[in-house]
């Protein structure tokens, strides 16, 4: 039982990790070559809308639920989305940047609604596979799955293609996609639970899902949690630069040593939760997410510029949101409704993409106004609303048939 449970969590991991390094990559090189090839800030930032397709896959999510009830379905949606996104990597590798942009963009656009396709098939799949005891396992696969692939493709990935160029980098990335699709394919022990409602997942849905009795407060929930850490996590390489710390240097301190923190608080946080229990943990870390806006209001108040004190706060900033990336998975995967496993999920976590994209920009705002002390003052006060939330609310738990 516990080698069947050690090969799923592997599987799982390998697929969350093939998703996200491309990318990462992608999502950090093509800056790089447009500021080289004199675009302006403006058109930089337009990038941004690439990763549109993680935001919108709610859109299509129902389609997946609808078309999958075995094991073999899963593995279609997953395996075929995965080898699409293999073959356009292939394709962008053999253009030229300069002379195809706009076919690069629309072709990386395309990869990236396979991705999150594979994405919705990958997390109604881990909802089904994992009795409710183990989901802060798979949560916490999931959330290092994403942190491994940042630090791989928006760090490692990123020195390799300065060295070697993007035609020959890019194959090795796609081939890597299919490579981890063997533990997938090869698995055979990836049973899922039975569903109990048999009806077939609908776009309607996605509006249920909203009607259900006290779901404001796993809304709240959603929306609170990271209020108090993502403005920090947002500002943090701003305040290494003007703390004077270089683009390697704030690359080695947050692509590696902050993202690794985030790696192992992740998968630290998968075992508490199991032994906890979910309510107890949520108070917990929840407590623990006002100290790196507490710290880093101090290191501001004090003048503090020593590197070691500077590190303990990055280790902080991303330690607690390895904690919150997996209390937030667990909580939203123990509640989806049976046949609308990708729906549910994916409705939950774009909230929380969605509320951490305007906390980051007030954030950014009050910081431009007040300096680095108000944004810290403001995430404190969001982390402690939060946490009183959290300690007088009860968490949500679905109390009819749906």
């Amino acid at each position: 039982m516990k080698q069947k449970l050690t090969g799923n969590l592997f599987t799982f991991f390998t697929l969350y990790i093939a998703q996200s390094i491309p990318m990462s990559f992608f999502a950090t090189a093509l800056p790089v070559l447009m500021r080289q090839g004199d675009y302006s800030l403006f058109a930089i930032a337009l990038l941004k809308l690439i990763k549109l397709p993680w935001i919108f896959k709610f859109l299509w999510s129902p389609m997946v639920d609808r078309r999958t009830e075995t094991t073999a379905d899963y593995k279609r949606w997953i395996i075929g989305s995965e080898i699409l996104y293999a073959l356009i990597i292939f394709v962008v590798a053999m253009l030229n940047v300069e002379t195809h942009f706009t076919l690069v963009i629309l072709l990386i656009l395309l990869a990236f609604i396979s991705s999150a396709t594979q994405d919705i098939a990958t997390d109604a799949m881990a909802a089904r596979s994992f009795e409710r005891r183990n989901s802060s396992l798979i949560n916490s696969i999931q959330s290092m799955g994403s942190f491994t692939g940042s630090m791989v493709g928006g760090g490692f990935l990123l020195l390799l293609f300065h060295r070697i160029g993007w035609s020959h980098l890019l194959p090795w990335v796609a081939i890597f996609v299919l490579v981890a699709l063997l533990p997938l394919a090869f698995n055979r022990r990836i049973t899922l639970q039975e569903r109990k409602n048999r009806k077939r997942a609908t776009p309607r849905d996605m509006w249920l899902f909203f009607t259900r009795k006290q779901i404001w407060r796993q809304i709240l929930f959603l929306i609170l949690f990271y209020a108090g850490l993502i403005g920090i996590l947002s500002s943090l390489s701003p305040y290494l630069v003007d703390k004077g710390y270089q683009m390697k240097e704030i690359g080695a301190m947050v692509g590696i040593f902050g993202v690794s923190t985030g790696i192992l608080s992740a998968f630290l946080t998968g075992i508490f939760i199991r032994r906890k229990g979910k309510r107890r943990s949520r108070q917990i870390i929840s407590a623990l997410i006002i100290l790196p806006a507490a710290y880093f209001l101090w290191l501001t108040k004090s003048g503090s510029e020593s590197h070691t004190l500077i590190l303990v706060g990055v280790a902080l900033v991303w330690g607690t949101y390895g904690m919150a990336s997996t209390m937030i998975n667990t909580s939203a995967m123990d509640i989806v409704r049976d046949g609308r496993e990708g729906t549910d999920f994916t409705l939950q976590i774009v909230l929380t993409h969605l509320s951490a994209m305007v906390i980051t920009l007030v954030s950014a705002r009050v910081g431009d106004m007040t300096g680095y002390s108000g944004l810290f003052t403001m995430e404190l006060l969001l982390a402690s609303l939060s946490f009183v939330f959290i300690l007088f609310i009860n968490p949500y738990h679905p109390t009819e048939k749906e």
